[in-house]
């Protein structure tokens, strides 16, 4: 969300839809987003010169946009460092020799700005995956077959243009020796992961997390010694478990060489599911109008929020503060900002919406936030912190619009944490950007989809971002009820419940940099959605009725028109069927 009047944000290039496997969610346990099974043992890494220790040899870079460094590596000495320009994406592409008719999984640790992994000339379908970028290394994995006559693929990585420089290293392309050979130690069954320990618990789930063991790819999750998951992280939350129960939980590492013995065992107790939890109560009806409320004067109108109309549910306080501790934040209301409104009226006014039925919730990030949860230790200061604003002020919930970068891993760990102290009333939502929700491999999209059982609505941010695909492929222009719904689409069909999508606009042509639609857009890209009338071009191979509704930047904007988004679009949300 921008701080600032009418900013705007570079339009992006529309990216590649990406055909990667979609989360679901699994009977028993949390899913995790993942691949083919483990390659054969008999399997070898084709790649040549994959962990770069031998310079670019074998690759070739396109524009002269890659180097070597020897710092931040993922794996031994060297890693790749590419940068874009504007007219560059910094590709850079090895050919390998395969086997034809066979299946290889394609994978790759990335860090940096946007990075995408892919392989062309496969002779069937072409695969790509790739992430909007990370602070620390990421695994990218994908897997293609073999058309009957291929004997040698592309692989590549490349960024994207005008964007931050990306880091790859250990780039692997697992399958049968066709014909090359290999320049790569074949793997070891990894060993034991140590460290296992019992996280946040529930009446039905217990999280867990562990160390990282040298060479696995992968891990999986035993309950009572049947397995309950799988994950490539270091950490997973088994569910539908029975309340006040003690259970017994181990794991193992695996690759392409085996799965190692299972870790010492630990016993998780889930809690009595008659606990209440400490947190306020909330009322989110099954169709909700969200609104961001500005704690800044940006040429908008000063509101208090007693100010807000009724037609919004969710009010999204803007924003939390960073503080000097990492993951940690504050609020510290602009009284002289908003023309002397005290922090009494504030908590006042806050009770007052509660009591009418309304949700008022802390908002995170913003355009300019600068908030990092990227580690335990910012995790548990991210969630002690805002346990401790809801506390103070009583909020429902939190937003999280983190718009420079989010760490799936550490954020899912954060939210659960808060989850668990405040109670199942807890209101979670999120604003992404489009592109961090255009594949369920972008971190956006992972957290929403790890933390689904306790989510309650994502209202991505529809403008500001130029031309994007929609889930059938094409490039729609923002602005368009088309573009509502086909990106919308996206998220439903990757996982998400109908009730935990939002449409996120500006209130008026001010809001936003780009991206403004009327009203009447936004009540037909609804319509379209819910009942399967009043589409575009594009519509939905399925209605959804328990589509959650609509968002917008921001009440302020809304009362500079004259409250004309809210008029309109209110009454019509909470006409859905």
């Amino acid at each position: 969300m921008e701080r600032s009047a009418g900013s705007s944000r570079r339009s992006r290039r529309s990216r590649p839809l990406l055909g990667g496997a979609v989360a679901v969610l699994a009977a028993g346990a949390l899913s995790v987003t993942g691949l083919a099974g483990s390659a054969q043992a008999a399997d070898i890494n084709v790649a040549k010169n994959a962990g770069f220790e031998n310079g670019l040899t074998g690759w070739t870079c396109s524009a002269d946009s890659g180097t070597t460094v020897s710092s931040p590596v993922h794996g031994g000495t060297a890693a790749l460092k590419a940068t874009p320009s504007g007219q560059d994406n910094a590709r850079c592409a090895q050919s390998v020799a395969v086997k034809p008719g066979s299946t290889y999984t394609l994978s790759s640790w990335v860090q940096g700005g946007y990075a995408y992994l892919g392989a062309s000339g496969t002779g069937t379908t072409d695969v790509s995956t790739w992430t909007p970028g990370s602070t620390g290394w990421t695994q990218l994995r994908t897997s293609f077959t073999t058309g009957p006559s291929t004997t040698s693929v592309t692989v590549y990585t490349h960024g994207w243009y005008g964007q931050a420089a990306y880091l790859a290293d250990d780039v692997e392309v697992v399958g049968p020796d066709g014909g090359g050979g290999t320049d790569q130690p074949g793997p070891a069954v990894p060993g034991a992961p140590a460290g296992l320990t019992v996280g946040t618990t529930t009446s039905s789930s217990v999280a867990l997390s562990w160390n990282t063991v040298s060479g696995a790819t992968g891990y999986t999750v035993y309950r009572d010694g049947a397995k309950a998951t799988t994950t490539t992280g270091t950490s997973a939350t088994v569910g539908q478990l029975a309340a006040d129960t003690a259970y017994q939980f181990s794991v193992s590492a695996t690759n392409a060489a085996g799965e190692s013995v299972k870790s010492a065992t630990v016993s998780g107790r889930t809690a009595k599911s008659d606990t209440p939890g400490p947190g306020p109560s909330t009322s989110v009806p099954k169709h909700a109008v969200t609104g961001y409320w500005q704690n800044f004067n940006n040429g908008a109108a000063v509101q208090k929020l007693s100010d807000v109309p009724a037609a919004y549910d969710i009010i999204a306080v803007s924003f939390a503060d960073a503080t000097s501790t990492p993951g940690a934040v504050t609020f510290n209301l602009d009284s002289a900002g908003l023309n002397g409104y005290t922090v009494a009226q504030f908590k006042a006014d806050i009770k007052a919406k509660q009591a009418a039925g309304k949700n008022v919730i802390i908002s995170v990030g913003g355009e300019k936030g600068t908030v990092a949860v990227n580690s335990d230790a910012s995790a548990n200061a991210f969630s002690d912190s805002l346990y401790a604003l809801i506390q103070e002020y009583g909020f429902n919930g939190v937003d999280i619009d983190l718009e420079n970068g989010l760490n799936s891993t550490y954020m899912t760990k954060a939210l659960r944490s808060l989850s668990a102290k405040a109670g199942s009333g807890l209101v979670i939502t999120m604003a992404p950007q489009t592109i961090d929700m255009q594949s369920t491999s972008g971190e956006y999209f992972k957290t929403a989809l790890n933390i689904k059982d306790i989510l309650t609505v994502v209202n991505m941010q529809y403008y500001n971002s130029g031309s994007m695909l929609g889930c059938d492929g094409k490039v729609y222009s923002q602005g368009s009820v088309d573009f509502l719904t086909a990106l919308a689409c996206i998220q439903l069909e990757g996982g998400l419940a109908p009730s935990q999508v939002g449409l996120g606009v500006p209130a008026s042509t001010r809001g936003a940099g780009s991206g403004y639609v009327a009203p009447s857009v936004v009540n037909a890209a609804l319509d379209c959605l819910a009942k399967g009338t009043s589409c575009g071009s594009f519509k939905p191979s399925k209605t959804y009725p328990d589509i959650r509704g609509a968002m917008t930047w921001s009440t302020n904007w809304d009362a500079t028109a004259g409250n004309a988004w809210s008029g309109a679009v209110g009454p019509h949300v909470h006409g859905l069927p």
